[in-house]
């Protein structure tokens, strides 16, 4: 009797370039290594033109091309790759994230029918433990969590945009990133809306990838000034109040119930 065939590759991958083909190729190399059997395709969008420096590359799944007659931001770089994804995953991943092991196919086991986001938690540069699960955005919350007695949600309001891996039915039910946002607010924005469209976000807490962080927004005044905006954007939004409120009443009827 034939052994049956393995399930067809079930994860498109967006990263997206800013003169950084250099940093996204050790990625390239690692996804090759530990996930190649999960991944159908790479959409890797050039935001600005650059030197290819992944010309040599070799790697066991096709990658798509998006080269940008004009740069972009976040959000738009990812609804056009997701207008060419065909499969039921759709991974969102920073150029400087770091694999040590596959975490593609673990997370697919891990998915329950109401997931619409997925991730594993983030290793920061220097830390032995993750970044702590991250409160709803308000002033006083930012202020906040760096302070002795902060209290550390048990599971996480939203996920920063270093690596989502989104149900294609969630994301295009949706309509994908709010493009309103160039850089920063958009990853908060689009969980608070899966959210308030009945989708789940979970958190793999057994699985880890690591973060070459590249904090542009604490040396560069332009990512500031984008960061403030976007934050701004966030606290004037419909969808921050509706899923304060949805967030609310959840603790609510969870204390409850203890």
């Amino acid at each position: 009797m034939p052994s049956p065939l393995p399930p067809p590759p079930a994860i498109t991958v967006s990263i997206v370039s800013h003169g950084q083909l250099e940093l996204i190729r050790p990625l390239l190399d690692q996804l090759d290594q530990f996930s190649r059997g999960t991944i159908a395709k790479v959409l890797l969008t050039l935001n600005i033109p650059e030197p290819d420096a992944l010309a040599s590359g070799r790697w066991g799944f096709p990658m798509e091309r998006i080269e940008n007659a004009r740069p972009m931001g976040f959000g738009a770089n990812h609804n056009q790759a997701f207008a060419r994804c065909e499969t039921p995953w759709f991974l969102v991943l920073n150029p400087d994230i770091r694999l040590d092991a596959d975490v593609l196919a673990p997370l697919l086991a891990h998915a329950t029918p109401d997931a619409g986001l997925m991730a594993p938690r983030i290793l920061e540069p220097g830390k032995t433990t993750p970044e702590q699960h991250r409160a709803i955005i308000t002033p006083q919350e930012i202020v906040s969590r760096r302070r002795p007695g902060y209290a550390i949600p048990a599971e996480p309001a939203w996920i920063p945009g270093l690596f989502m891996l989104f149900r294609s039915e969630a994301y295009r039910q949706i309509g994908g990133f709010d493009e309103r946002f160039f850089m920063y607010g958009e990853d908060f924005d689009i969980c608070a809306r899966l959210r308030l469209a009945g989708w789940k976000i979970r958190i793999a807490e057994h699985l880890r990838t690591r973060h070459d962080a590249q904090r542009a927004s604490h040396s560069s005044k332009r990512h500031l000034y984008w960061h403030l905006t976007s934050l701004l954007k966030v606290w004037t939004s419909p969808a921050f109040w509706r899923y304060r409120r949805l967030e609310a009443a959840t603790r609510a009827a969870s204390q409850a119930d203890t």
